[in-house]
């Protein structure tokens, strides 16, 4: 399923359960924001992926961002990786795969010959007015979360 959005429109709002509660994509208007879809929380690369943005998280928040992680794992699973991991931003719930449709990161994957619907790694870089910067998908983890960062302090990294 492709997004009904691009760059430079509207990011679509949305709402889902973190540990802390409820999060609304608009309650951070005035903020950049990284949205970082991910299949499962503690696999190897996802758990990289998430550790990279952990530990450049402080600069994030230099550059006016905030980062946001979503899975369709539940919030018990979340809330052990957090705490496994020290993270110290929020990982989002997507059990239904709601938001994932409407980003159009839930597609068929491949595995091992076998076919399967699931979340191809993704990351939006959403502007403090709401408006879609810059869009990643299908990501490698090496590195990513350097380039992602250096378009947050709106450096030119590919």
């Amino acid at each position: 399923m492709e997004a009904s959005f691009q760059v430079g429109s509207p990011a679509p709002d949305f709402e889902l359960e973190s540990a802390e509660g409820p999060v609304r994509l608009s309650q951070y208007r005035g903020r950049k924001v990284v949205l970082y879809f991910y299949p499962k929380d503690n696999t190897p690369a996802c758990t990289q992926e998430t550790c990279d943005f952990r530990d450049a998280h402080p600069s994030f928040d230099d550059s006016g961002a905030v980062v946001l992680g979503v899975s369709p794992d539940d919030l018990k699973a979340h809330r052990k990786f957090a705490d496994k991991f020290g993270l110290p931003f929020l990982l989002l719930s997507d059990p239904d795969h709601r938001v994932a449709e409407l980003y159009g990161v839930w597609q068929l994957k491949k595995l091992y010959g076998r076919e399967y619907m699931g979340i191809v790694r993704s990351t939006f870089l959403i502007d403090e007015e709401g408006i879609l910067r810059r869009e990643w998908r299908n990501v490698r983890v090496k590195g990513h979360a350097d380039v992602v960062l250096a378009a947050a302090r709106g450096e030119d990294a590919r």
